[in-house]
Order: structure tokens, then C-alpha cells, then sequence
């Protein structure tokens, strides 16, 4: 297999009139008191607005136009072409109508501002983007200081002037698969850091690194033929894509759920018979939520087929998964640990036969090896000792794309990529204690966030919680817990106070502010927002409060 294209094209061999992709947008149907196939035989229904879908063959062609167009247009080899879509049919298509044509995929976070927009665009070197309707405002703002884009593309109805129509232009190029030579080695891909500590930072992918993404997915789940993944995370990080490559690679239907209520989350895997779930924290912890409140009664859905739930992107609390089991007692469950330098999840897994150690986040995934270093980097920790986790496998990124200085930082000697994470082994599993940049050095010691929150969540009151370090002029800094508390649900400082005596007392927080928990559209927390809100706040009033002592 040179590239990861040679999978869309024997998916289109083998299978070109079976369903490849679904796409579902509830909102169509909010107000409507019937079931969603019902509503499709409903002949005046506009259908196409609620639900569509497309064949491997149909996915194929589209692909192959669109790499046509872009060489009928002067692209060449190691062109980059930005996408910035919410999930729909044409998203995927694109993409790999992109990679068709021996140009790098460049994904946009749906959430940037025009001002990233742009800082993203110049540091990949974008040569075009294709964007939806809900990015004109943002792109008309900025497409003008970007001279680089020599193409830019609009996806919907009602094209701006300063685009032009995908659409239109695309569906009169040729369908054939172009004869572009592409290799293993071959650039695929830029993505970029969620940014949650800084500007993000260009991470560039080769195709054999998103080859053998599709193998660790289907390796770690046993994806076949007739299983259906039901897809809701945004398709530009590799969290959502690359564990949707596990159906990929088998030729499986995949369903794209735009929105994450827990009573569609539900209707789409019973009725399109969805049989593996990738869940985020919050969305799993909703769909509890709802069903203890009786918002959703289980009996009104098809779920027999549901045999997987899994999840990534985050530190799992184990009183989740065990509120999950106790409601879903059949549900395999698997969490996934990645980053987009190691072409998403999979480097580390749990394994849906390592049920009892929940709270890890695993052992090495399929392909991948990995170490627990000192602060050298390259140096292994004693056994038991937290230290830096490192990775080594197929999917290790090529680069930081113009930035040695980083990239060096990150990639030892040997393969290995750092992560940033701080973690520790326990009876041959691996557990997450917190992201190196994250860690709180209060009175000299170092407190772990992460198990600070994990603590914090066993609280039935407390829905999120994030653990932050405050600037303080005695101690260094102190611990700020950030609570969401659950709907119906009253809880005071005191009574956190008094639930974290069971923590030693350096690691209680010393600071309780109730209010909602800030995430990127992965699931990860926004510290560097809670920072920027709270910290500067917390500082003067600590400072006025010394000085009137």
C-alpha cells in the first residue's frame, strides 16, 4: 500500500453501492413528534436537509474530481489546500480529493478566530482553502492578506464574490483517479496543536503514518464489514478522522451526527443501527444524566447492536465508567490516548479486556512502544517515579512544518516523541497524572491537576471540574478548582471543602469557583482560558488583601 488512497479506491471496487457515509443534521427535526425513517417516507419531507448519504463509489468519484480540478488548476506535488468545514458529505471527499492529488491536507479548527484563520494559513503555506457558510464573515475579513491563495472555494448555496463555487466548478472535472505517484514517505497532512498552550503549531503527517493509523483503530476494535461508527467530533482533528479509519479500512458505514443532544446521540444509533460510539467526557456524561432524570427513557431505542463505547481525547474519571456499565452492563469500553504528533489515538490503549484497570490510560497500541523519561528526555524513570511519557511507532509525525527549533524539542534520539505528558507505570499500565505545563508547584511540592479533578468528580453534584494553578505570594501558587455543577443539583464552597478532606491537605484546592468549564471541541479543558480569566484576578486581590494585612 503506497498511500492511504489505495483503501478509498478498493473500498470503491469492492463495495461501490454500499453506503460509505451518513450524514444527519437533527436540528431539521426538533419539533417534529416522529421517528427519523418515518420522516423520510414522508414524500413532501425535504430529506436532504435532515439526512443523506453517499456510496464508496460515489465518495470515490468525488474525490477523484476534485483532485482533478486542482491539477487542472496548476497544483502541483506538495501543494497545500486549507479546509475549513463543519462535518458534512463534502468534507471527507475533499480531503481526499486533496491527497489524490499529491497535495497536503491542511484542516482548520472550526473555532478559530479570522485572525487565526490567518496565522494558520501563512504558517502552512496554504495554496488554497475551501470553506462553508458559516466562515464567509471570517474569511472575507482576512482573505484579502493572504495573497498566497491562489484558489478559494466556497462549499453551499449563495457562493460570496470573492469565492468561487465548489460545487459548480468541481462536478464538471474528471472522475478518473489521476495518475499522481505517491509513496509511503509522501507529506499528507498538516494539522495543527489544539493550541492549548500557545499558538498552534504545524504538525506534518506522512501518508504511511495515516496508513498505519487505520490499522491501530481496527486492530484495537475489531471493526468489520457490517459494523456502523457513529461519528460526532469535528472531522478536522485526528481524534474524530482517525478513529473513523477503522471503518475505513473494512469498508464499514459511518454516520456524521451534526450535534451532541443526548436524545439524538441515541435516535441516530438506534436507528441507523450504529454499533461503535466515540464518546467525549461531557457527551457521556450527559446521555447519564438524561436517562437518571428521565429526559430519554432507554426503552423507546434499538440499542442491542451498541457493543462499544469508547473513549479519548481526555483523562477519564472511573466513577464514569462505572455509572456507564451500571446503565449499559453489555458495552464493551475502550479509552484511547494520542496527539496529533502521533497521528491521533492509538499509541496507547486500554483494551476492552482490561476493564478492571480503568483510570489508566493503557499499554502500548498496536505498532507502539513506550518509555517513562526524566527531565533529560531520553533518561528512563525508576520504576513507579511520575516522568514524561514518551512515544515510538509508525505514527510518529515527520516535523513541526518550518519550525526546527520545536520539532527538536519533541523528537529525540532513536524515534522518539515526547509528549508533554507527565505519567507514571503501575502493575504494567500506564497512567496519566498531568500535562507537564499544567503541574502546580505549591509550597515546593508538585500537585497533579488531573487527580486533583478525578477526586473532585466522584462528587454526585460536581458535572466538570477543572484544577488550575493560582499565582500566590507565599506558596508560589495554589490549587483553583473550577466547578460545574449538575442541573438540579446545589453545592456550596463549604461542602467542597468538606468532600476534599479525604485528599491530604496540600492537595486541596484552595481556591473554589463555581462556574462552567471551558473545552475545545475534543473535549480538552481550556486551562490557558481559565488562566487568562481567573489568574490575573486572583493575583491583585492576594496582593490587596497582603497589603491591608
Amino acid at each position: 500500500m503506497n498511500s492511504i488512497c489505495d483503501i478509498l479506491e478498493r473500498n470503491a471496487q469492492e463495495w461501490p453501492r454500499d453506503v460509505a457515509l451518513v450524514e444527519i443534521n437533527p436540528q431539521e427535526l426538533e419539533n417534529r413528534r416522529t421517528t427519523w425513517r418515518e420522516y423520510s417516507l414522508i414524500e413532501s419531507s425535504p430529506i436532504e436537509a435532515f439526512r443523506s448519504e453517499m456510496t464508496w463509489s460515489d465518495f470515490n468519484l468525488k474525490a477523484n474530481r476534485f483532485a482533478n480540478f486542482l491539477l487542472s488548476r496548476g497544483f502541483k506535488k506538495g501543494d497545500k489546500v486549507a479546509i475549513l468545514l463543519m462535518n458534512c458529505l463534502e468534507w471527507l471527499p475533499i480531503y481526499f480529493g486533496i491527497l489524490k492529488a499529491g497535495c497536503l491536507a491542511v484542516p482548520l479548527n472550526f473555532r478559530y478566530t479570522a485572525d487565526e484563520i490567518k496565522y494558520c494559513l501563512e504558517l502552512a503555506d496554504a495554496d488554497a482553502l475551501v470553506f462553508g457558510p458559516e466562515f464567509i464573515g471570517r474569511v472575507e475579513q482576512i482573505i484579502d492578506l493572504v495573497p498566497r491563495l491562489k484558489i478559494r472555494l466556497y462549499v453551499g448555496d449563495d457562493c460570496p464574490s470573492f469565492a468561487e463555487s465548489y460545487r459548480n466548478l468541481v462536478s464538471y472535472a474528471s472522475s478518473r483517479t489521476p495518475t499522481i505517484s505517491l509513496t509511503p514517505e509522501d507529506d499528507a497532512a498538516i494539522y495543527f496543536s489544539s493550541g492549548t498552550t500557545g499558538f498552534p503549531k504545524a504538525i506534518v503527517l506522512q501518508h504511511k503514518c495515516l496508513i498505519h493509523s487505520c490499522k491501530v483503530e481496527q486492530a484495537h476494535h475489531g471493526q468489520k464489514k457490517e459494523d456502523c461508527f457513529l461519528c460526532i467530533p469535528p472531522l478536522y482533528h485526528t481524534g474524530a478522522k482517525m478513529h473513523w479509519f477503522g471503518s475505513f479500512l473494512v469498508g464499514g458505514k459511518s454516520v456524521l451526527l451534526k450535534g451532541v443532544k443526548p436524545e439524538w446521540i441515541l435516535r441516530a444509533v438506534s436507528e441507523e443501527h450504529c454499533t461503535i460510539v466515540w464518546l467525549l467526557v461531557p457527551w457521556a456524561q450527559d446521555i447519564l444524566d438524561a436517562i437518571e432524570r428521565g429526559d430519554v427513557k432507554l426503552d423507546e431505542y434499538e440499542l442491542a447492536q451498541w457493543r462499544l463505547m469508547h473513549i479519548g481525547a481526555q483523562p477519564v474519571p472511573p466513577s464514569l465508567i462505572k455509572r456507564w456499565k451500571g446503565v449499559f452492563p453489555n458495552h464493551d469500553y475502550d479509552t484511547n490516548y494520542g496527539l496529533s504528533e502521533s497521528t491521533g489515538p492509538g499509541a496507547v490503549h486500554l483494551g476492552i479486556e482490561n476493564i478492571d484497570h480503568v483510570g489508566a490510560i493503557g499499554v502500548a497500541g498496536f505498532g507502539w512502544q513506550t518509555k517513562i523519561v526524566c527531565s533529560d528526555g531520553v533518561t528512563p524513570v525508576e520504576r513507579g517515579k511520575v516522568g514524561e511519557l514518551a512515544l515510538k511507532g509508525p505514527g510518529v509525525m515527520k516535523e513541526y512544518y518550518k519550525n526546527p527549533a520545536a520539532t527538536k524539542e519533541i523528537l529525540k534520539e532513536g524515534g522518539w516523541l515526547l509528549t508533554g505528558d507527565m505519567a507514571e507505570e503501575r502493575d504494567g499500565f500506564i497512567y496519566l497524572v498531568d500535562r507537564a505545563k499544567d503541574v502546580i508547584i505549591t509550597g515546593g511540592e508538585n500537585l497533579y491537576p488531573v487527580q486533583i479533578e478525578d477526586y473532585l468528580r466522584a462528587n454526585p453534584a460536581i458535572k466538570d471540574v477543572a484544577v488550575i494553578g493560582l499565582a500566590d505570594s507565599r506558596l508560589g501558587e495554589i490549587a483553583a478548582a473550577i466547578i460545574s455543577i449538575k442541573e438540579g443539583c446545589t453545592l456550596t464552597e463549604q461542602q467542597v471543602n468538606d468532600f476534599c478532606l479525604g485528599l491530604p491537605r496540600y492537595k486541596r484546592p484552595r481556591k473554589i469557583i463555581f462556574a462552567e468549564v471551558p473545552r475545545n471541541p475534543t473535549g480538552k479543558i481550556e486551562k490557558p482560558k481559565l488562566r487568562e480569566q481567573y489568574g490575573a484576578t486572583a493575583l491583585v486581590a492576594k496582593q490587596n488583601e497582603v497589603a491591608a494585612n
